[in-house]
Formats: C-alpha cells, sequence, structure tokens
C-alpha cells in the first residue's frame, strides 16, 4: 500500500454515505493507476479488520462519469448473477462487487459532483504492472476471456461509450492524416520515415471496422485495456481470479480485447525503449495468450474473430503507435512525456513491435487454426 501519498479528500467523509457495516479505521491511496483517486478503507467490523476500496472517478478524462456508473453497475450486477447461477467457487472474488450507498444508489454525487463509487477489496490476490512469465499471460487472457463470456447475454440494451472511438482503428488513422497535414509544430519532417510506415498500413487499420460494419464480426461488450495488472492474480493459485477497473468497458470488438494483450504483454521491451533490438514479439507469449483466451473464449467466438486474433496483435499495436505519433505532431498535449522526442520513441517501438507480429503471422495463424 502507498501510505506514504498524500491524502487529497476527506475519505472518511465519502466512506460514510456507503451502506458499509462497521467503524471506520483509517483510509489511505492505493495502488499504481494514475487516473483516478483511489484509496483503501479499513473497517473494523467485530473485531476483525475488513477493506474497501473507495475511487473518485476523474470527470476530466471520463466526460459522462454517470453513464460510466452506469456500465459499471450493470456489468458488476449481470457478472455477480451469472457466476451464483452457475455455482461458481469464490464468487465474490471473481467479479467487482458495488456496495451500495445509504440511499441504496450504486454511486456518490458529493456537493462538489464528484462521483465515487466504493468496492469489496478482492483479498488474497494482486496486480502485477510487469508480466514475469507464460503463465502469468495465460491467466490473464483466460480472465478476459471469462469477463467476456459473462457479459455475452447481458440485458438492458448498448452500454454507454465511456471514450467514444476509443479503439476505433480508422478513425484514429484519419485522426493522425488529420495531424500530419496540420502539422501545427512543424515536426513532420523529423519523422519521414515513421509517417510512411502508417500511411503504408491503411487498408489494415479498416479491417476489422469493415468487418463489424459488414456484420461478419460481432459486436461485444470488451474491457478495452486489457494490460496485465488489470488482472488479478490469487496469491496461492496463480490464477488470474477478478478482472478489475471497469471504466472503459462499453461496446467494442472481442479482437480489440485480445489485440491489447499482444501488445502489452508480449515484447520484453519497454513501451518507450529507445533501444529496438530489446522490442520483438515473443511467440511462446502469444501462444500463451492465445492458449488462455481459448480456454474461455472459444465457444462464444465466431470463425471470423478466431481467424483474426493474431492479426488483432498488429491492429492494436499500430493503432497506439499511430496516437503516439499524433501527439507529437499536436505537440504533445494528451501522452505525458519525459523528454524531448518522447511520443517518436514510444511511436517507434509500436512500429518494430508491429512489423514483427506481422512476421510471425503465418506460424500465429496455424496455431490458432489448431486450437
Amino acid at each position: 500500500m502507498a501510505a506514504h501519498k498524500e491524502m487529497k479528500h476527506n475519505v472518511r467523509a465519502i466512506a460514510a454515505q456507503f451502506d458499509i457495516y462497521g467503524d471506520f479505521v483509517e483510509a489511505m491511496p492505493y495502488g499504481s493507476g494514475h487516473i483516478n483517486d483511489t484509496y483503501c478503507a479499513i473497517f473494523d467490523q467485530g473485531a476483525t479488520r475488513v477493506r474497501y476500496i473507495i475511487q473518485r472517478i476523474n470527470h476530466n478524462i471520463f466526460k459522462n462519469p454517470v453513464g460510466l456508473m452506469e456500465n459499471v453497475a450493470r456489468v458488476c450486477a449481470h457478472s455477480q448473477a451469472k457466476l451464483r447461477e452457475a455455482n461458481a467457487p469464490d464468487a465474490t472474488r471473481r467479479a467487482l462487487t458495488l456496495i451500495p450507498t445509504r440511499d441504496g444508489k450504486d454511486w456518490l454525487i458529493d456537493a462538489e459532483n464528484n462521483v465515487w463509487r466504493t468496492y469489496i477489496f478482492v483479498e488474497r490476490a494482486r496486480g502485477y504492472d510487469v508480466i514475469e512469465h507464460t503463465g502469468q499471460a495465460f491467466q490473464a487472457a483466460k480472465a478476459f476471456g471469462a469477463f467476456q463470456k459473462l457479459l455475452v447475454d447481458i440485458p438492458g440494451g448498448r452500454l454507454v461509450e465511456t471514450i467514444p472511438n476509443f479503439h476505433n482503428s480508422r478513425w484514429r488513422f484519419e485522426n493522425l492524416k488529420k495531424s500530419i497535414e496540420a502539422d501545427k509544430h512543424n515536426r513532420a519532417k523529423d519523422v519521414k520515415k515513421e509517417i510512411e510506415w502508417f500511411l503504408a498500413q491503411e487498408k489494415e487499420f479498416s479491417f476489422v471496422v469493415d468487418h463489424i460494419a459488414a456484420g461478419r464480426i460481432p459486436e461485444r461488450v470488451t474491457h478495452n485495456d486489457t494490460k496485465l495488472n488489470n488482472v488479478l492474480i490469487d496469491d496461492y493459485t496463480s490464477e488470474g481470479i477478478c478482472v478489475i477497473d471497469l471504466d472503459t468497458c462499453m461496446p467494442g470488438s472481442a479482437l480489440y480485447d485480445f489485440g491489447d494483450m499482444v501488445r502489452t504483454a508480449t515484447s520484453p521491451g519497454k513501451e518507450d525503449d529507445v533501444n529496438l533490438d530489446n522490442v520483438y514479439c515473443r511467440e511462446e507469449y502469444v501462444e500463451a495468450l492465445l492458449r488462455g483466451y481459448m480456454t474461455t473464449a472459444g465457444d462464444f467466438l465466431n470463425k471470423y474473430e478466431k481467424e483474426l486474433l493474431p492479426f488483432s496483435g498488429k491492429l492494436l499495436t499500430m493503432e497506439c503507435g499511430s496516437r503516439f505519433l499524433a501527439d507529437y505532431l499536436d505537440g504533445d498535449v494528451y501522452f505525458k512525456t519525459s523528454r524531448p522526442g518522447h511520443n517518436v520513441d514510444r511511436c517507434r517501438t509500436q512500429i518494430k513491435l508491429a512489423d514483427d507480429i506481422q512476421s510471425k503471422l503465418g506460424k500465429l495463424n496455424k496455431l490458432v487454426a489448431s486450437l
């Protein structure tokens, strides 16, 4: 726990407005997230210390926090209902559970219009910021597949798009073209090679979007931020026990979720590595992701989705790289940078990784067919 961080909010006062049994003991900032304000609150319940996660949603990033919480409430309630229906062991550890407010709502709006929520703390499990071995890749992919499977039949209509066009790769490509044409800071001359690379991939940026539009690939409820640290790994069994950070849970494609797993889990190099020799796609990690994901998602994915799983890794890597390049051209206004050309370094790692995935697609496609 990061108890050394400064407390920005009166968490005791916020916690008092949620229907939590027991006496408030203390609260402290928690986790490694950079968007929301997250606290771990401890309550005394009959001489037993019980923990809860209390979060303030960052409404500068999420412009519709109430719509976001409507999504989260629906996803949590449906997931828990499905787990109970299946008599799943440890059901309250396998999907997040919201604690209602004193007046029975799923979230709280305070006097400053901040939106707050409280979750049951998932004990005996933790997230990992850096993937350590293929077993973790297998478990993370299995957990994300199980998460998607729980939501295949969620009722109530389409979820709110918490960040519109978040993984709309065609839209991201068009944004990059606009940034190239505008060239507000006269930077295009320094990244000609990178610009040419992206322009040459134009058809592939539209591939999944076109499949969805044609009805070959269904729109699904997806997580849209499938980094390893968004799966809690059981301390004792090493099982991927629970998917967390549901703020980007919204309509999307299963391919976006799998592709981002490939992008974030298969390269030993860092996202901003200046030594591109460190950046490549480890086939054994893609294999672990495929095996784990197909264990839980294999029976609901259609044939187009399955066939495109390896390609989705390249697509999501290209999409992310295009965002880094566009931000560099726009003056580094979105992603935080710590050095000149930081976004260019990030863009180059994504190009290198996408090219390496492309070179291995033949083998990976054969693996999918065998599964």
